[in-house]
């Protein structure tokens, strides 16, 4: 007891916190979940860990449980009505914030990928998701005009094709690229005019829960993108049944997640879309793909009469 009294009297003294050799300790990083704006904690309590480089152990993070689904989908239903009706130039400068956003906090970004399995080429992706929030932001305004069309039609109309969003898309993000993978996942997504609920890495879900700082921060509205980390078999079956999503992005490779996707999305006729990438084809023009940003999309046809 005496021991603990000296040692509260010299942390007392000595506004930085000191471990037993006199050192400082550091304040290590709370990991939250990242629901409709805000950073919360898994509403269950529950925590995993993190895998460290080398075998080590990492930081701790929330788990997320159906309740946290659950309100990440009402938080993203509760934004897409005021996210599909901005301009398509708004939410391109929106989108562009972020990479800047991305850009000036790379270092730490790197360091989270590193500090993770499979963290030696930190550096380049980091550099690679920069430039494909860049890349995406650059179609926010003209998907439409590229994948619209003004149909020919024996009347006295116009007759018009459009891509409209669909509404909340859950994306699932593979183990490999924690960072560039989500990023190559979500902008297809959001850039539409959807709204995101997006289960992180979960072999390395620092980065991802790490760039939902970025996100809070680059005027992007509450509830646009939700992102959850937590056990894959646990929540698909749950991504799979809820009636308010209306498509899946399942970018986890796993077959048994992709089976459980697809037979639970039957029930509300959900759209599913797998993108079966290598680890190293995050990296290269496959994860490129503007034809990504019509898996979500409706295509509306209208018509219009022709004034004299």
């Amino acid at each position: 007891m005496a021991s603990f009294s000296i040692f509260f009297f010299q942390a007392m003294r000595n506004p930085q916190f000191v471990g037993k050799n006199g050192t400082r300790l550091g304040v290590e990083k709370t990991y939250k979940l990242f629901i409709g704006g805000k950073f919360v904690r898994s509403e269950s309590g529950r925590v995993l860990t993190a895998p460290g480089n080398n075998g080590e152990t990492g930081a701790n993070y929330s788990r997320a449980s159906r309740k946290d689904f659950r309100d990440a989908a009402t938080a993203a239903r509760a934004a897409f009505g005021g996210w599909s009706k901005q301009s398509a130039y708004l939410r391109s400068q929106i989108l562009y914030r972020a990479a800047e956003m991305l850009e000036r906090r790379e270092g730490e970004l790197r360091s989270e990928i590193e500090r993770g399995p499979g963290g030696s080429n930190a550096r380049s992706e980091v550099s690679r998701a920069i430039d494909r929030l860049v890349y995406y932001a650059g179609w926010t305004d003209k998907f439409s005009s590229v994948f619209g069309a003004v149909n020919p039609v024996a009347s006295s109309h116009f007759n018009f094709t459009t891509p409209e969003p669909t509404g909340v898309v859950v994306v699932v993000c593979p183990d490999e690229s924690p960072l560039l993978a989500l990023v190559s996942l979500v902008a297809p997504v959001i850039l539409a005019g959807n709204t995101a609920v997006v289960l992180a890495s979960t072999r390395s879900p620092l980065p991802a829960l790490t760039f939902s700082e970025i996100i809070a921060t680059s005027d992007l509205p509450g509830g646009v993108v939700n992102i959850l980390a937590g056990d894959r078999a646990e929540l698909a079956p749950h991504f799979a049944s809820h009636m308010d999503v209306n498509a899946i992005v399942d970018g986890s490779g796993d077959e048994e997640i992709g089976r459980a996707l697809q037979r639970g999305g039957a029930l509300n006729v959900k759209r599913y879309f797998r993108r079966d990438l290598a680890a190293a084809d995050w990296a290269k023009s496959d994860a490129e793909n503007p034809y990504w940003i019509l898996d979500t999309v409706e295509m509306k046809t209208a018509w219009h009469p022709i004034g004299l």
